[in-house]
């Protein structure tokens, strides 16, 4: 691999459709500055500036992709209330189809508030119902992926653990992707695993993929041990898993492990971090990438947005910025004892 190699790929990403199907979530931002502790109890008053709103879950996941040029088609379910209708028009105006956004009057959008003073989240306050969906929604949601499968050249399912992701709908949505060739990725939730068998690649973070097969991941064997038996538990082509400060690691069925160090400069938020990880990759792989250099590209995206305050996006100037400043070899064979 080399840069050039990487901006060609990036170069590919305008036009590439891929579905997002998962829960959507709306994230407040409430901005300000601390001067003072409250005297009601411990805790510090905050004086509002102003505030913000940006799309979340898997939401963000679809803008991510709109960010990097590609074309994310989004599915999942919204509350019949003023945030799902705040947030279909957000994801409208970052142009993502959300011709798959179903509206469910017996739930409420799922609405995340962050309180943030001098760049340091304060608190923040969850309002959502958590249950699985109805047989109703899942078949919308699966007859938005049937209209749109010949165009689709991937399918992310992001899982966060709100009720849209259910073994039914998995086992329905890798049919038909099979069927049709196109690639199936999940960002998962720890306790749903067993959803995933069959998919393409999955990208777990290292407390996810230990706990999935029951190994503490410490040093470079248990992370190794934890991947391979990712791989074969699940019948996947590849699982890569992040690994914080320490970048990520690929697995893949041919046997290939691959360490990639991590890309950030500075870390203000980690917010939104595994949505662009699992945005881009995807978004490469559509574009015609393998996986090592897809879990490269999207590690460099990675590194972009954790340098920014919130739930943020990168797009393809400044990830070809990144690449072309940054450019190293990235990627190193620990099974070769680090040899290049």
């Amino acid at each position: 691999m080399n840069e050039s190699k990487f901006i060609k790929t990036i170069s590919r990403f305008p036009g590439k459709k891929v579905m997002v199907i998962g829960d959507l979530i709306l994230d407040q931002y409430i901005w300000g500055d601390v001067s003072r502790i409250s005297p009601e109890a411990p805790v510090p008053v905050v004086l509002v500036d102003r505030e913000s709103f940006m799309p979340g879950g898997a939401a963000n996941v679809a803008s991510s992709i709109s960010a990097l040029g590609g074309n994310p088609v989004i599915c999942g379910l919204v509350g019949a209330d003023f945030w799902g209708k705040m947030l279909e028009t957000q994801l409208e105006e970052m142009r993502v189809d959300t011709c798959g956004i179903v509206s469910d009057s017996v739930r409420r959008t799922s609405l995340k508030t962050r309180i943030v003073a001098r760049h340091q989240q304060v608190v923040r306050v969850d309002r959502e119902v958590l249950g699985e969906i109805d047989v109703a929604a899942r078949k919308k949601v699966v007859n938005s992926l049937k209209e749109n499968i010949k165009d689709l050249k991937a399918v992310i399912i992001e899982d966060y653990g709100k009720g849209l992701i259910t073994p039914p709908l998995i086992k329905e949505v890798v049919s038909i992707c099979r069927k049709h060739g196109v690639i199936v990725t999940v960002d998962p939730k720890e306790n749903h695993f067993s959803y995933y068998r069959g998919v393409t690649c999955i990208t777990p973070n290292q407390h996810e993929a230990g706990k999935a097969v029951g190994i503490t991941i410490n040093n470079a064997d248990s992370l190794k041990a934890a991947g391979k038996k990712l791989l074969t538990k699940l019948d996947l082509e590849a699982v890569l898993i992040t690994l914080g400060e320490n970048g990520m690691c690929l697995f893949e069925r041919n046997g290939r492990i691959r360490q990639i160090p991590t890309m950030a400069q500075e870390v203000f938020d980690v917010s939104g971090a595994g949505d662009t990880v699992i945005g881009t990759f995807t978004l490469a792989l559509a574009a015609g990438a393998g996986f090592e250099e897809a879990s490269v590209i999207s590690n460099y995206a990675a590194g972009i947005v954790v340098g920014k305050v919130g739930v943020a996006t990168c797009d393809r100037d400044e990830l070809t910025d990144a690449i072309k400043g940054s450019f190293k070899t990235a990627s190193v064979d620990i099974d070769r004892k680090g040899r290049k």
